[in-house]
């Protein structure tokens, strides 16, 4: 799968969306997806951090003296070129290969470079949390507390929405560090300070100074910047004075660092899900517009402390509240825990499963098939978590496999990514219910493909039978790997059997 992502950094952009791109980058290249960026080179880019990654960067020229002549987007001026001419230049980044999917992650972007850039895309992600502009593509990401209905008429109607914070963007290592967090005793040790990549309004100093005015010497403190960060030499002259206070640029450990922490103090944005996601209370400004809603959401949802724009708050105010909090353990422990149940740290996951099912080819299955469809289900991968466990004699594997070709209500399906064999599926039809069974091809489990190839086949049941409006799957006790599956899918269990209706389809 080619992918072709087209997103920004920049002292007044920040370094949020490059780094969640890197991030769904990173899970795509484990499928086997080549992808590339489209950068330009703002002041305070991150192309070489990309690079360093291991993708390849098209970088486009920046010219400092260009101003938007149009009203729309809101922030067109971010784009630091003409729209007409930015899609010029991506599509000669492209290459010649048409991409399978071409992911945008910027405001400065609408449906008219969208549906310019047709012509080089099969498919077209696009990564947004304002809902302020139209867009032309098929799939749109919003991993904010949004509401559902905020892209009505501002997307095709065939466009999958993913909406919420379960599909927030973040690296593997918080889901990680989420199954071995340890549970904090509401003592208050360690301060964890960060206001995004670059900081523009110099938050990170105003915190440290708040910091140095409450007199907590036995406050340990971790600082940490972004590459970007105009002030960083600033900040570090102050953390060395600091006593406990130790700086951290571009750190790829944030999950450790949260693990570590009792209080977060800075900057909203993709952080915020990251904190959610290991139950680590906040104060938190907005350092940019994007912020001021989704601080103030999350307020409400009781998983921060929100104290508006970053340039409005004063020291004195800082330090009253972090005193505040430091004295309340009760409200920090509820705070960690509505956070927690926001996200999980696995939405990257379910975006990648999203995009890989579009790749994934599903055909009923044919007399020709039966040999091989025997050979898989009598494989021992195979039948250690069936349901009847037992190895099936050729005679009786014929039979019931002519049965469910003969019989209209069970569907069997043959999924393939690449020209190669992944899975086998059944439905079975009653009413609006389905009962799914699914299997991978020997070889390939624990490889991450079960959720994506169970999308597709729930896209493909969608498509054929539209009176189904239920799905339900039955999985032995013991199959963490399938409950897994089924659960990062989306399922509830209800009775013994992991359930989905399709009205909550994504």
């Amino acid at each position: 799968m080619k992918v072709l992502i087209r997103a920004d950094a920049s002292l007044t952009i920040g370094s949020g969306h490059v780094m969640r791109c890197l991030t769904l980058a990173t899970a795509l290249r484990e499928k086997g997806a080549e992808c590339r960026f489209v950068c330009r080179a703002h002041p305070g880019h991150l192309i070489e951090t990309i690079r360093q990654h291991g993708f390849e960067v098209v970088p486009l020229p920046w010219e400092s003296g260009w101003r938007p002549g149009e009203a729309m987007p809101r922030h067109a001026g971010w784009l630091g070129a003409d729209w007409r001419t930015d899609a010029e230049q991506t599509k000669l980044g492209a290459g010649d290969t048409a991409a399978d999917w071409l992911i945008v992650d910027h405001y400065g972007l609408d449906d008219r470079w969208e549906s310019a850039l047709r012509s080089i895309a099969h498919r077209i992600m696009v990564i947004d949390d304002l809902a302020d502009r139209p867009h032309d593509c098929d799939l749109l990401l919003d991993q904010n507390l949004q509401s559902p209905d905020a892209y009505d008429g501002l997307v095709p109607g065939y466009c999958q929405r993913l909406i919420g914070p379960k599909y927030a963007l973040l690296r593997p290592q918080f889901a990680a560090a989420r199954e071995k967090l340890k549970m904090r005793d509401g003592r208050v040790a360690r301060l964890l300070v960060f206001c995004g990549g670059s900081d523009p309004h110099g938050l990170t100093l105003k915190i440290l100074e708040a910091i140095r005015q409450l007199g907590r010497p036995d406050l340990a403190v971790d600082v940490v910047v972004g590459e970007a960060n105009p002030h960083r030499e600033a900040i570090a002259a102050v953390c060395r004075l600091l006593p406990n206070t130790r700086l951290n640029v571009q750190v790829e450990t944030m999950a450790d660092l949260m693990c570590e922490a009792d209080l977060f103090i800075g900057a909203g944005g993709t952080s915020s899900w990251e904190r959610c996601c290991l139950g680590l209370p906040g104060i938190v400004m907005a350092t940019a517009d994007n912020q001021v809603e989704q601080g103030e959401r999350l307020a409400r949802a009781g998983a921060q402390l929100y104290l508006g724009r970053a340039e409005e708050v004063t020291v004195d105010r800082l330090v009253n509240l972090i005193a505040e909090m430091l004295s309340q353990p009760a409200w920090r422990a509820h705070m960690a825990e509505q956070g927690m149940t926001l996200t999980d740290g696995k939405g990257c996951r379910r975006v990648v499963a999203r995009m890989l099912a579009s790749q994934i080819v599903l055909r009923r299955a044919v007399s020709e098939d039966c040999e091989r469809i025997y050979v898989w289900r009598n494989h021992p991968q195979t039948r250690l978590w069936a349901i009847d466990t037992a190895a099936i004699d050729a005679q009786t594997h014929r039979q019931w496999f002519e049965a469910v070709l003969a019989n209209p209500q069970r569907d069997l399906l043959i999924a393939a990514y690449g020209g190669k064999a992944l899975g086998v599926i059944r439905f079975d039809v009653e009413a609006d219910l389905a009962r799914i069974s699914i299997y991978l091809v020997p070889g390939l489990q624990g490889q991450g493909w079960g959720v994506a190839l169970l999308t597709a086949a729930e896209d493909w049941l969608h498509r054929s039978r539209p009176e189904v409006r239920v799905l339900e799957a039955e999985v032995l006790a013991d199959n963490r790997a399938s409950m897994a599956m089924f659960a990062g899918a989306g399922y509830r269990l209800y009775r013994g059997f992991y359930r989905k209706g399709f009205a909550t389809h994504a």
